[in-house]
């Protein structure tokens, strides 16, 4: 079976770099799944889980936000942070949702509401990512 390389890079280092033989991401316009050879392209990307397959293996990234493009041979995923589930913290995760929750119920002004809903999307990405 072909594969091709998949890098997930943040600004402070890279989170992931293997061989993989298929990608699922969610991008902006809907869910992408990605297979060698695939037409090049770039997309913006949701706060959403990464599924990578290799091998008999799968990988489950929580990406929060970012941009992927494809080539020929690599897909590189700039991402604005990520995890890999052996790295996510379930307490501080929870903690952080309650936290959003209880900045989203409180309805403060437009801007502090929009980056509670932000808390809370990147939180429950963990915390999926973590039960997969």
């Amino acid at each position: 079976m072909s594969s091709f390389l998949v890098e997930i890079v943040t600004p402070e280092r890279k989170v992931y770099a293997e061989t993989a033989n298929m990608v699922s991401v969610s991008g902006v316009e809907g869910e992408l799944g990605i297979l060698p050879n695939h037409i090049p392209l770039v997309t913006p990307l949701r706060i959403a889980p990464v599924v990578i397959k290799r091998d008999n293996k799968v990988d489950v990234i929580a990406v929060n936000g970012g941009f992927i493009e494809v080539r020929r041979d690599k897909i590189v995923i700039l991402a604005e942070s990520a995890e890999l589930s052996t790295d996510i913290n379930i307490e501080r995760a929870e903690a952080a949702k309650q936290r959003a929750q209880q900045r989203l119920a409180a309805k403060q002004d437009q801007i502090d509401f929009r980056r509670a809903e932000l808390a809370l999307q990147r939180a429950m990405n963990r915390l999926h990512v973590k039960q997969k």
